[in-house]
């Protein structure tokens, strides 16, 4: 399968918009993990919950190494069209200015929810405050580390590309990683090869607690080991498969297997831990070796089983889909301040976590989600996360445009085109087809740059076709 420059990949946009989203879901269980307290954690619930602690366990061990692969092969396809200047240019709108932008709106608000909840949770007085980090680079990242982890991958990844670039003049060296990572990517073993070195990571890293997972590094401008281990070898790995993206089908035909290979690991990792409290630092080096590896073949078997699901899925157009996968970068940087205020309202509440979980997840979803459509999509600030900005449309606006003239032409609507929901009775514009944000360069010229196209369904149009290969020649 080759990944032309126009092609959107859907299956892959997916998984990382689920990655995204399925960050909420863990942070809405904090409050409610069985022991997080005593290492510290200042949001207390009244209501703790095994079932939720599990489900925070197996969502940790996926969820950023996926979003790492995928962001690895995106970013060689954006290099590939844009060139290193324009790589560059995009990555520093979208990642960087973001990450500083958001850092100073949304710390604030979470310190202010963590000494709202750790002063309710000592009974109405401030505790005192936490000795400070010993480590001289010590910088409260918070939930935006992915985002300076990415700098971080995006700078290395270009170094290198730069040096092998020039002493490889025969492009042998091309050829042998290129081998390598097909026999990775396509051998049945390829998951041990790939969990090996995170397990090594883990396993000497000091203090490391197997049901914490990867330790987050969102507390030093230094990432810790086995972060920069799982993270740049699952970023190099993603940026490496698109140079033959057809390997993507065999993570598609693969993706039950490795799913039931995901679960055996878990739960391998689970029973080596038995007993030990949650959050406790592993003892014994044979104990933390073997949990090391279960852990870092679950990582790698989850990560591999759910990025084919997506590929085997949902790899048509879905305007649904688009849409979730365009909001969830603005209800992952906005959503963990108001999580852990919605977590300290209900904390003391004499409710079950049942109630309370959905609760919060529900309440946040729905205010980032409605504050997305309105406040972002069609704003600058959309044009800063998304690319571009969706200009809001009314039933009434629709219905006011010039009818186009007639074009005749056979019954379908095809790649490249989304379908739209006739309007109904409420006298909303019927809407045949939609083109959203068409792009087509010729070397350096850009030919169309987000161009929309909307045909009306009106008498004078009756069908309307449009074959994959018109839509390349734009």
């Amino acid at each position: 399968m080759s990944t032309t420059h126009s092609e959107r990949l859907h299956g892959l946009d997916a998984v990382r918009g689920f990655a995204l989203l399925a960050g909420v879901v863990l942070h809405a269980t904090l409050s409610f993990l069985p022991g997080f307290g005593a290492v510290g954690w200042p949001i207390i619930d009244n209501s703790p919950s095994a079932t939720l602690g599990l489900t925070f366990h197996v969502i940790h061990i996926f969820r950023m190494t996926m979003f790492f692969v995928v962001a690895g092969f995106f970013g060689r396809l954006l290099l590939q069209r844009d060139g290193v200047r324009g790589f560059v240019r995009n990555r520093a709108k979208r990642i960087v200015l973001p990450m500083v932008a958001f850092w100073i709106v949304v710390m604030p608000l979470i310190v202010g929810a963590m000494v709202w909840g750790a002063y309710k949770t000592a009974g109405g007085q401030l505790p005192p405050a936490p000795p400070r980090s010993p480590d001289p680079l010590w910088f409260p990242l918070g939930h935006l580390w992915f985002l300076y982890v990415l700098v971080w991958l995006y700078t290395g990844t270009l170094l290198v590309r730069a040096a092998i670039e020039r002493v490889d003049r025969g492009r042998r060296l091309h050829g042998l990683i290129d081998r390598a990572v097909r026999a990775v990517a396509s051998g049945w073993w390829g998951f041990i090869a790939l969990a090996a070195p995170l397990a090594m990571a883990l396993a000497s890293h000091p203090g490391w607690s197997p049901r914490a997972g990867i330790p987050t590094p969102d507390q030093s401008l230094i990432p810790n080991l086995p972060a920069l281990v799982a993270f740049g070898s699952a970023f190099v790995f993603g940026w490496l498969v698109h140079r033959q993206s057809d390997l993507l089908r065999t993570w598609e035909r693969r993706w039950t297997v490795h799913a039931a290979l995901a679960v055996v690991f878990t739960v391998m990792g689970l029973a080596l831990a038995g007993e030990t409290a949650p959050f406790a630092a592993g003892t014994g080096d044979a104990w933390l070796a073997g949990h090391a590896a279960a852990y870092a073949a679950a990582v790698w078997c989850w990560s591999l089983a759910l990025l084919g699901a997506g590929l085997r899925f949902f790899a048509a157009a879905s305007p649904v889909r688009r849409y979730i996968a365009d909001s969830s970068y603005w209800i992952y940087l906005m959503h963990l301040p108001l999580v852990f205020f919605l977590q300290v309202a209900v904390q003391d509440a004499p409710l079950h976590w049942s109630v309370k979980f959905p609760l919060i997840l529900g309440v946040a979803l729905a205010l980032l989600f409605g504050s997305y459509h309105y406040l972002v999509r069609p704003t600058f600030i959309g044009a800063l996360l998304n690319g571009r900005r969706y200009p809001r449309r009314s039933g009434r606006q629709a219905a006011s445009a010039p009818p186009s003239p007639a074009l005749p032409a056979p019954p379908a609507v095809r790649a490249g085109l989304q379908a739209d929901v006739p309007g109904d009775a409420t006298g909303e514009a019927q809407v045949l087809a939609s083109l959203r944000g068409a792009r087509k360069r010729f070397g350096t010229t850009v030919a169309l740059d987000g161009v929309d196209l909307d045909v009306p369904a009106d008498p004078g149009v009756s069908d309307l076709e449009i074959s994959r290969a018109g839509i390349r020649e734009l």
